[in-house]
């Protein structure tokens, strides 16, 4: 029994987005893989001690963060759907490299 040695194609999470500029003072200028966003965000949350001290889960925006989040308190899990509105994954990332 023979392998077929096939190429994988690149998880979507590894396509290059485009950033918004509000998300771009926090994570830096795009195109770059979405996890890269995600990790670089968490970065800015960690650096600038911006989880709520009693329930970690809890975003508390600061000014810069703010623009992206809303000033609000924000759950982790629902950050991602504020985060998606500020990533632009169409042909423009592709044009921007």
């Amino acid at each position: 029994m023979t392998k077929k040695t096939t190429t994988k194609k690149p998880s979507a999470f590894m396509k290059p987005v485009q950033v918004s500029d509000a998300l771009a003072e926090i994570v830096g200028a795009g195109p770059m893989p979405r996890t890269e966003v995600t990790k670089k965000l968490w970065d800015y949350i960690k650096k600038h001690k911006l989880q709520d001290k009693d329930n970690k889960r809890n975003i508390v925006p600061d000014q810069k963060l703010s623009k992206v989040l809303g000033n609000s308190t924000i759950d982790m899990f629902k950050m991602t759907s504020k985060l998606s509105k500020h990533i632009n994954s169409g042909e423009m990332a592709a044009s921007k490299k």
